[in-house]
């Protein structure tokens, strides 16, 4: 149960994008489309996924000293290997990613799980840590990324969704656009898993049993 739970935390509850509000750079710079958010969330994933798991085995031979750029060293390894990666095999994805694809390597994201939980945890929670971590950011991208190419030019992975009487609104795959639609999904998002406030009363008072007001379990208070 544990090990689930360090793995759907960062789909929507920790989720780095939309609630941590971390890597905003990448959130903000490649959706301009789906495809874009989705090959740049696995590339992450992917790195997040591999760095966690050599942080966690190295944990106990790393010094504090060097922590931070031995991270970056290992981090920044599963990077080139990803870059080389997409270079041979999905040039134009590649190009499309730019250089956010580098900026992998000093990814808050990544970075603050390696600190924060994979030098301090064993191997299989760093691992569904980090892919968790990574999926969470992915989804978030991919719903950005969709949002404004349906927007700006009326497709989605290149497919065309909107009806040819409606004109595509271009702000959408600008800058301005990509505040504009991260601001209203983060506000949708926190009205969808807003928690409702607990009922205040005798019967959902944690010491209840120990009040003398509260007579065996009626709620009411006891009388003389």
């Amino acid at each position: 149960m544990s090990c689930m739970k360090e793995f759907t935390k960062g789909l929507l509850k920790e989720n780095p994008s939309l609630v941590m509000l971390l890597g905003m750079c990448p959130t903000l710079a490649v959706t301009t489309m789906a495809q874009n958010g989705l090959g740049m969330g696995l590339a992450t994933t992917f790195v997040l996924v591999c760095s966690n798991l050599v942080i966690s085995l190295l944990r106990r031979f790393i010094p504090d000293t060097v922590r931070l750029p031995c991270f970056i060293v290992i981090i920044a390894g599963f990077v080139t290997f990803v870059s080389i990666m997409l270079d041979s095999f999905l040039p134009e994805l590649s190009e499309a990613l730019g250089v956010f694809l580098s900026l992998i390597t000093v990814n808050c994201i990544i970075l603050g799980r390696a600190e924060m939980f994979a030098c301090k945890n064993k191997v299989i929670p760093s691992i569904l840590d980090g892919l968790g971590m990574g999926l969470g950011f992915t989804m978030s991208l991919i719903v950005v990324g969709s949002v404004r190419e349906l927007m700006g030019t009326g497709k989605i992975f290149g497919f065309e969704i909107m009806p040819d009487f409606i004109e595509p609104m271009t702000i959408f795959i600008l800058p301005a656009g990509g505040f504009f639609t991260l601001g209203c999904i983060i506000a949708i998002l926190g009205v969808i898993t807003k928690k409702k406030p607990k009922k205040i009363g005798c019967e959902n008072c944690p010491s209840r049993a120990a009040c003398k007001s509260y007579a065996g379990g009626t709620g009411e208070e006891e009388t003389a």
